[in-house]
């Protein structure tokens, strides 16, 4: 009898957020494209509204929740993890320094700009502020009460990230495709429209050093602000589903994290990694300055991506088979997070796919292809390979259950399995000093499964057992923990890997934007509209993937 007006209220307030959503994004493009009689500031004070809306909601529920604390409510042990709040957390410190800055920016150029242009920073920051508080306090609660009017007002804050997210793109788009059109300037390609877009206000900045500092560092921070928006709304999506939600008293065991075993993973993540530093810092130097250092940034860039491609593809591979050789079984619990996770890798994934898809059209059908094509064609193989293979590690990873031995395994009973034979042992609080050698099993008893993926399982304290039953199982025992050991590493190096490959395209680093040959076959705007729409998922699939594997490196 629940069920049909909960499904109602929940169907009401996504038409909500859609419509909310649909508007926005039309003012987007309306200022994309220079729509007549929309500007900037149009768009900055919508969007000033619907955080201002947002702020009230907020201040409303943590008011009734502070009004209402001794009461227990239901919590989601899966939503909101720690380190995710506290990966938000560093995002939203930095949005916040992009916000200041904003604010200087309109300062020197108070001139010519609107008001809008200095309120919505200032509102910014304070949304930022509030909402991580609301976040950490809030990400794991299941809304039992005023369930109508809550599902509006979480909807209402995710359509409002997802916005300052689009905004943030498209700025940073903007910014993207100024420097990509000079760089077409320098290189002499005389058929591309040069119209400069976005560019510094028509009015003078009183400090001209100050103003041209902030103007740059705006855009090194706008990576930050964008990763920050779209975590925020998944975290808030989560919320949303969790309205109304009835959960099983199950809780989900602790989950640690634990470098010890991962020097391997974490040192061939950790050079990845300062290998991508050089290779953006080389790129951006060499990239546009004369045709030669163009083409040897290119198939730098390339060489080092199909190499690092090459490893985590056979990285993920090696992971999946040792899930596969585990007999665990798989948790198929309803889990809203869990779910949203392995929708998002799915789909952001599309957007890399789509560009990769692109360029080998372009290789295949283009007359004439310049040298460093040939390292684009393998490059966008392995980037629609790699992925597919990150994502059947990450889905199946994220849908078992950290190992944990059961209590009365540990405390009732012992079992040692080696060579074929079974040996049960009594509690060792009943043991004697000779009752470990003498007693054997029944012939005809069922052996029980071997815990954790090895084949012994032992007690924690492990006296009771003879040195010769111990050296012959030894190397079973190690099998299991090896299985586990190898998995992390496995998870450490993705995850690092991950981030590396974060940082190319977050900063400026596009060689689909440089190498010119897409724009040759599909025509310059074409290609770039397609790049400006699928590049933000291929960045955001890197922090996702990033955050999942991390997760799925506690819980090995």
């Amino acid at each position: 009898s629940e069920i049909a007006p909960q499904k109602l209220a929940e169907a009401l307030s996504s038409q909500y957020g859609l419509m909310v959503f649909v508007a926005g994004l039309l003012l987007l493009l309306a200022w994309a494209v220079h729509a007549s009689r929309v500007g900037k500031g149009d768009l900055l004070g919508f969007l000033t509204a619907l955080m201002l809306l947002q702020l009230l909601w907020m201040l409303w529920y943590v008011g009734r929740s502070a009004a209402q604390r001794r009461l227990i409510r239901p919590k989601d042990a899966h939503a909101g993890a720690r380190w995710l709040r506290g990966s938000i957390t560093l995002f939203a410190v930095i949005t916040v320094i992009l916000g200041c800055l904003k604010i200087g920016y309109f300062v020197g150029f108070s001139e010519c700009l609107s008001a809008t242009e200095g309120v919505f920073p200032v509102t910014h920051a304070v949304h930022t502020l509030l909402q991580v508080y609301f976040l950490w306090g809030h990400a794991k609660d299941i809304i039992q009460s005023f369930k109508t009017l809550e599902r509006f007002g979480v909807i209402h804050s995710v359509c409002t990230n997802l916005l300052l997210w689009a905004n943030s793109v498209l700025t940073e788009s903007k910014h993207q495709l100024n420097q990509h059109k000079e760089r077409l300037i320098t290189l002499g390609f005389g058929n591309v429209t040069m119209v400069l877009d976005d560019h510094t206000p028509q009015c003078n900045c009183t400090p001209q050093a100050f103003c041209s500092a902030v103007s740059s560092g705006i855009y090194y921070l706008y990576p930050f602000n964008i990763e920050y928006q779209i975590l925020a709304s998944t975290v808030l999506y989560v919320l949303w589903k969790n309205v109304g939600r009835r959960v099983d008293s199950h809780q989900p065991p602790q989950i640690r994290f634990r470098f010890h075993g991962v020097v391997v993973g974490s040192a061939l993540g950790l050079t990845a990694l300062a290998a991508t530093i050089g290779v953006v810092v080389v790129y951006l130097v060499r990239i546009g300055r004369s045709k030669t250092k163009s083409e040897s940034a290119l198939i730098m860039f390339y060489l080092y991506a199909i190499t690092l491609l090459l490893f985590m593809g056979a990285a993920g591979l090696v992971g999946i088979w040792l899930y596969r050789t585990d007999e665990t079984s798989l948790d198929e619990s309803k889990n809203p997070a869990r779910k949203l996770d392995a929708d998002l890798l799915v789909g952001t994934a599309s957007g890399s796919w789509l560009i990769s898809w692109g360029s080998i059209l372009a290789i295949v059908c283009a007359d004439t292809c310049p040298p460093y094509t040939w390292y684009n064609l393998p490059y966008s193989i392995l980037v629609i390979a790699e992925k597919y293979i990150q994502n059947l590690f990450i889905i199946e990873s994220i849908h078992r259950e950290p190992e944990t031995l059961s209590e009365n395994i540990q405390t009732l009973r012992v079992v040692t399995v080696c060579g074929g034979d079974t040996t049960t042992l009594p509690p060792s609080g009943l043991q004697g000093s000779g009752g470990v050698a003498g007693d054997a099993a029944p012939q005809g008893g069922d052996r029980p499964p071997a815990a954790n993926g090895s084949a012994c399982l032992r007690e924690a304290g492990g006296k009771a057992e003879g040195e010769g039953s111990r050296a012959a199982c030894s190397p079973l025992c190690l099998q299991g923990e090896s299985k586990r050991r190898a998995l992390r590493n496995i998870a450490a190096f993705l995850f690092l890997c991950n981030i590396a490959l974060w940082i190319p395209p977050a900063f400026g680093c596009r060689p689909e934007y440089d190498n010119g040959l897409e724009e040759t076959v599909f025509g310059f705007e074409p290609w770039i509209i397609v790049v400006n729409l699928a590049m933000p998922f291929s960045i955001f699939y890197r922090m996702h993937a990033a955050a999942s594997l991390f997760e799925v490196y506690c819980k090995i």
